[in-house]
């Protein structure tokens, strides 16, 4: 982690014995990029917008290192061209308007002036592992790297919009950035429902890892909603409104949705079947390290915390539990580590969490290539 962080602050594989490589590392080792302000050594999707992937072997490390993603490695998903490239906070502000009894216009001060509050939690892109979908999907081909975990510094939302006065008949809450879309195109813009937006974790940030938010993960402030895909949380947000009614723009009616179906699954080809928007995410355990020397990786529980992570070399026939590293809370990575018996083997590696939501054997697919979460497996021969 980096420097403690206050209001100052923000105004101004390792080589081994690997048989097999995992499926996330069938992807190809693409050239790694440091032309992006603030980051180093990422995988970069696209350039305009920027998308940028941390690789997976990057999250390695023992049980006791700390789980949150360095700010300079952590992913970077924008939708359009058009992102802030410098902000003045002298005047930006935060507009709270809408269904309230006042509006405000919050400089970064003001916000700083709020009861501070952190909390650790996974950002997770909702198309992450979009590349592993067979039939491929259109999109960013993703490996297993659009995720990261952080050290969120900031104020409860509903301290900002109790401060408005939330107006009779509210229902909604819409948040929107700096980014600008193109032509005609629509804002970016997500919506929660009231309960999800009051609630007590989730947050304004203005910090990340104990120093300001990086210019390309959303500075001045982000949304955060833990246990939520990165969707909702909007980058450089600069509005908030309360809605009467539910929010019909794309961003909510059109994109980011996936069939209703059990899994968000259907079969490949499938048309007119009903759809939801994206929302909470669900446990997941991901390899780091898969070799003679070590195996082990991070899991996170989704919207509640990891409880168990399991190990399996006989297909799923008896799973054995790895040991977990320490608790960071209810929405951050935990790291795990399994101990195999000499041999060649097939280990898969499952998480589950503490609602007792176990990840499934099926596979997830889905033509926006969203939520993949299907157990994962590497070959690994131990001396």
């Amino acid at each position: 982690m980096g420097e403690g962080f206050d209001r100052r602050t923000a105004l101004a594989m390792g080589v081994g014995a690997l048989a097999s490589t995992p499926l996330w590392a069938q992807l190809g080792r693409p050239a790694l990029s440091d032309a992006f302000p603030g980051k180093r050594g990422m995988i970069l999707q696209r350039t305009r917008a920027p998308l940028l992937e941390m690789p997976i072997d990057a999250f390695d490390g023992a049980l006791t290192d700390s789980p949150f993603t360095p700010n300079d490695r952590f992913f970077v998903r924008w939708h359009y061209d058009d992102i802030p490239l410098s902000v003045d906070v002298g005047s930006f502000r935060l507009k709270v308007g809408g269904a309230v009894k006042r509006s405000l216009s919050l400089s970064l001060a003001d916000i700083q002036a709020l009861p501070q509050v952190e909390i650790a939690a996974v950002n997770q892109c909702s198309g992450n592992s979009r590349g592993l979908f067979g039939p491929r999907v259109p999109g960013a081909q993703w490996g297993n790297g659009a995720m990261g975990n952080a050290l969120w510094t900031g104020v409860r939302l509903r301290d900002l919009i109790e401060r408005a006065g939330v107006a009779p008949g509210a229902v909604q809450v819409r948040f929107s950035g700096l980014d600008n879309p193109p032509g005609a195109a629509p804002d970016f813009a997500k919506a929660l429902n009231l309960d999800r937006a009051m609630a007590d974790d989730t947050i304004v940030a203005y910090g990340m890892n104990g120093t300001q938010l990086p210019l390309l993960n959303g500075f001045p402030l982000r949304l955060i909603v833990p246990g939520w895909f990165s969707t909702y949380w909007v980058k450089a947000l600069d509005t908030i409104e309360v809605l009467t009614t539910p929010d019909t723009g794309y961003w909510m009616e059109k994109a980011y949705r996936v069939p209703t179906a059990p899994r968000a699954t259907v079969v490949p080809g499938a048309k007119d079947f009903p759809t939801a928007p994206i929302g909470r995410m669900i446990p997941r355990a991901f390899f780091t390290r898969a070799d003679a020397t070590a195996v082990r990786g991070v899991a996170l529980g989704g919207d509640a915390g990891v409880a168990k992570v399991d190990w399996s070399i006989d297909a799923g026939k008896s799973w054995q539990a790895a040991e977990l590293g320490p608790d960071h809370g209810a929405f951050s990575f935990r790291r795990w580590a399994a101990t195999l018996p000499a041999g060649s083997h097939t280990v898969a590696v499952r998480a589950t969490n503490a609602k007792g939501e176990t990840q499934g054997t099926d596979p997830i697919w889905n033509p926006g290539g969203y939520m993949r979460n299907t157990i994962e497996t590497a070959k690994v021969t131990v001396a």
